[in-house]
C-alpha cells in the first residue's frame, strides 16, 4: 500500500476509534427547552401546504407542544445514541393530543428526546407533565379574526398566567412576520431557570402576526 492511502486510511481508523462527542451522549445536557408552537401560524407557513392533520378545520389546536428540547449553556444535543427501542406507533399517536401528529412525537423522540438519557415513554411523559405545568394564555384561544401586536405581549400574557416565570426564563421567537413559539427553560426537576444566552433572543416585533384558532 503507498504510503499516502496508507496515511488516509490510518486518519480514517483513528476518527472511527474516537469516543462520541459530548453532545452525542445520551442524557449529557444541563437543561430543557419546553417549546410551545402556535398552531395556526404553524398551519399558515408550512401545515397547510403539506396537508398536516394538526391543521383540519376540527383539529382546534392552539398552543401544541412542539418539544421538550435537552440544551446545555451554550448549544444542544441531537440525535443522541442511546440504548433504548425507539417509541411505537401507539406511543406517537398517543402524544398527538398535545403534539397536533404522530409524527412530530416520532420525530422530536429521534432528534431531542434520545438525548434525555429517558426511554420513549418516560421521555413522553415527561413532555406531557412540563406542557401540563404551563397555563397557555386563554386570551389568544378567544381572537376571532388575524391581529398583529408587539411580541413582548405574548411573553408578558405568559408571565401573567405564570406568575412564577420571570422574563428572563422564557423568549418568544417569531418567523415570517408571524409569532412562532413560546420556549420555556426549565432545570431538570422541570422548574423554571434562566434561559442559555443562545436561547434567550426575544423577537422584536412591534406588529407580529397571529392567525385566531380555526
Amino acid at each position: 500500500m503507498e504510503r499516502p492511502q496508507m496515511l488516509r486510511l490510518i486518519t480514517l481508523l483513528c476518527a472511527l476509534a474516537l469516543p462520541a462527542k459530548a453532545q452525542d451522549v445520551s442524557g449529557a445536557f444541563d437543561y430543557y427547552v419546553l417549546s410551545l408552537s402556535w398552531s395556526p401560524n404553524w398551519c399558515a407557513l408550512e401545515g397547510d401546504s403539506r396537508n398536516s392533520p394538526q391543521c383540519d378545520a376540527d383539529a382546534d389546536f392552539g398552543w401544541v407542544l412542539h418539544g421538550l428540547w435537552p440544551q446545555f449553556e451554550t448549544g444542544w444535543p441531537a440525535d443522541c445514541r442511546h440504548t433504548f427501542r425507539n417509541p411505537s406507533r401507539a406511543e406517537t399517536t398517543a402524544m398527538a393530543d398535545i403534539m397536533g401528529t404522530s409524527g412530530l412525537a416520532w420525530y422530536q423522540w429521534n432528534k431531542h428526546g434520545s438525548c434525555s438519557g429517558l426511554s420513549p415513554d418516560d421521555y413522553f411523559a415527561l413532555a406531557r407533565l412540563a406542557f401540563e405545568r404551563i397555563t397557555r394564555p386563554e386570551v389568544f384561544r378567544r381572537l376571532e379574526d388575524p391581529i398583529t401586536l408587539p411580541a413582548s405581549l405574548v411573553e408578558e400574557a405568559f408571565i401573567r398566567d405564570n406568575p412564577f416565570l420571570s422574563p428572563d426564563e422564557i423568549t418568544i421567537i417569531c418567523r415570517a412576520s408571524r409569532i412562532q413559539e413560546a420556549r420555556i427553560c426549565l432545570t431538570r426537576d422541570l422548574e423554571p431557570r434562566r434561559c442559555g444566552s443562545d436561547v434567550i433572543r426575544d423577537c422584536s416585533l412591534d406588529d407580529a402576526l397571529f392567525d385566531p384558532v380555526r
